[in-house]
């Protein structure tokens, strides 16, 4: 007869079984059975950081930069509502992560108990799904359930609640190979018909544009996309999460689009005639007015996983459903066969008119030998890592010139949050890197309001010997909340002053740290290149920029792709 075993050792094993490596995690009341269990074992190492915040975002750095299923863990009430921002960002962009939270006894379930909050009902709207386990046989087959659905399809954030008696209960323990769910059956493979409607427009294309998002990304199908861009010599965008999917070093990039994108990759996706669009989803980032964007007539290709993301915002002509990776060799088989090719003479009329695009150079900048751009700190970043850097950035006007000025030639080295926005993100996302790729260059790109909100965590980075390299762009502002008050509310700044900022070098010297402060142009490299060289020691550099520079090209709300502002010229 099998032994039973109790809940919390139910859950370490299955743990160890899917592979995990790390938990990040804080202990509670309702979770010190699991934590008593985690102290038994050696499997996998726990990661204690200071805020429940940050070990979920430490879980989904961890997961974007390495391919595997982030883990957290949080006890009930105060743990799971400071978890939210972290499960919301990473849901936002789509990570594959497994939240394991703490719930107070089934029997205290609803009589509002010390620490209870209604886990479920709370994160519904922002997980892939979520688990109340109420018996403590299920336990194992939720566990494989939970990293089967966040790492299958659509990937994302499912949560695991675990009352605290289930914990301690006792049941004989199997851990299931496989699971087998009646209503949840993502497709993988596209339709061949599609694809070949699609290998007919995309050969036939006069002003063709590749368009790719984060689904590259977290498909693993940067190989493909360099592939399908090579082999037709299309020029190629990609999105804020898509950065990295095709590399930034060749011509055939005409930069990231939308918002913050350059001229020439948005007039070319606003003027093209035949646009596919692969693991994107055509949000209001990155199109703008989708009835200004509807004007130019184009026939449309989508590729996605999720079929309810496909004519969501956008009307498509060709959707394929499936696997972004499986897709694209299909796709790229098909191309490889056909007798058709590119029509090179309309190709050399498109790629003339989107040099002349380019010939706007919107992302050049004045340089000054009197203050600090914020710009040029990102290029020095770039030359002194050699462009082969981990970049995680909080969110702000340093998170768009990181995506602008630092070319990501590989996928997963752009590490930040897009769909939610979250400020804060930036040291716990640094640490997750670190954590799945202890040997990497690991720098954080942020603003002076964004790292005091998880600034905690240099603690965390102390205690584990993390030495990540942070990049402070410290203009004194609520940077981007500055600037479009400046813009749309009459330089009206309201609240977006920091006018009591810490003394930076003397606060992360005493988390044992070390900081610099950099006010002069002509130190910035040598800066760098000193913090880079301490290989053992996280260097925390506050670099005092211009503190009026704003983020050009801009897109402002409700405008038209074609309808950027270039600079303060414009405004």
């Amino acid at each position: 007869m099998t032994p039973e075993i109790t809940g919390a050792e139910i859950l370490v094993r299955c743990l160890a079984e899917e592979g995990v490596e790390h938990v990040f995690g804080y202990p509670g009341g309702a979770v010190l059975y699991i934590y008593d269990e985690i102290y038994k074992q050696d499997k996998f190492e726990h990661v204690l950081v200071r805020h429940e915040q940050a070990a979920v975002h430490a879980a989904d750095a961890y997961s974007r930069s390495s391919n595997k299923v982030g883990v957290c863990l949080v006890t009930s009430g105060p743990g799971v509502t400071n978890a939210v921002t972290g499960i919301a960002t990473a849901y936002m962009d789509s990570i594959p992560m497994v939240v394991i939270t703490g719930q107070v006894p089934t029997h205290a379930i609803g009589q509002d108990a010390f620490q209870e909050c209604d886990t479920v009902g709370i994160t519904r709207p922002c997980v892939k799904h979520n688990f109340l386990v109420k018996d403590v046989k299920e336990l194992a087959e939720t566990v494989k359930k939970a990293f089967y659905i966040a790492s299958t399809g659509r990937p994302g954030p499912v949560l695991v609640d675990i009352p605290k008696d289930i914990t301690i209960a006792k049941a004989a323990y199997e851990y299931p190979k496989t699971v087998e769910m009646r209503s949840y059956k993502p497709v993988d493979k596209g339709h061949a018909g599609q694809i070949r409607k699609a290998v007919q427009l995309l050969l036939s294309a006069e002003r063709p544009m590749i368009y790719t998002g984060g689904g590259v990304i977290l498909s693993d199908s940067a190989p493909e996309v360099n592939r399908l861009v090579d082999t037709l010599g299309y020029p190629c965008t990609n999105t804020l999460m898509g950065l990295g999917g095709y590399r930034a070093s060749s011509d055939k990039f005409v930069g990231m689009l939308g918002m913050h994108g350059t001229y020439e990759a948005n007039m070319a996706m606003q003027h093209c005639d035949v646009l596919i669009a692969i693991g994107a989803r055509f949000d209001d980032r990155v199109i703008g007015n989708p009835k200004h964007f509807a004007t130019q007539p184009r026939k449309i290709i989508h590729i996605d996983i999720d079929p309810s993301s496909i004519s969501k915002r956008v009307k498509v002509d060709v959707p394929i459903v499936g696997n972004v990776k499986e897709v694209l060799q299909d796709l790229l088989a098909q191309i490889d066969a056909a007798e058709g090719r590119p029509n090179a003479t309309a190709l050399a009329s498109w790629w003339k008119q989107i040099n002349e695009w380019r010939g706007r150079e919107c992302l050049k900048y004045p340089s000054s030998d009197e203050v600090i751009k914020p710009q040029a700190v990102v290029e020095k970043l770039w030359e002194v890592t050699k462009g082969d850097a981990y970049i995680t950035s909080d969110v702000g006007q340093h998170q768009m010139w990181a995506a602008q000025y630092y070319g990501f030639d590989k996928p997963r080295r752009w590490i930040n949050s897009g769909g939610l926005g979250t400020m804060g993100v930036g040291l716990p996302y640094a640490m997750g890197v670190q954590m799945a790729n202890p040997d990497a260059t690991v720098a954080c790109i942020t603003g002076e309001a964004s790292i005091q909100m998880c600034i905690q965590e240099l603690a965390t980075c102390r205690q584990y010997h993390l030495t990540p390299k942070i990049v402070l762009l410290n203009n004194r502002y609520l940077g981007m909340v500055r600037q479009w008050q400046q813009i749309d509310y009459g330089k009206r700044y309201s609240e977006s002053y920091m006018d009591s900022l810490p003394d930076f070098d003397k606060l992360v010297e005493s988390f044992g740290h070390v900081g610099m402060t950099i006010t002069r142009p002509g130190d910035v490299e040598g800066v760098l290149r000193e913090a880079f060289a301490m290989k053992d020691k996280l260097v925390f550099m506050n670099f005092i920029t211009d503190r009026d520079e704003n983020v050009w090209p801009m897109v402002k709300a409700g405008k038209g792709l074609t309808e950027m502002l270039l600079g303060s010229e414009d405004l």
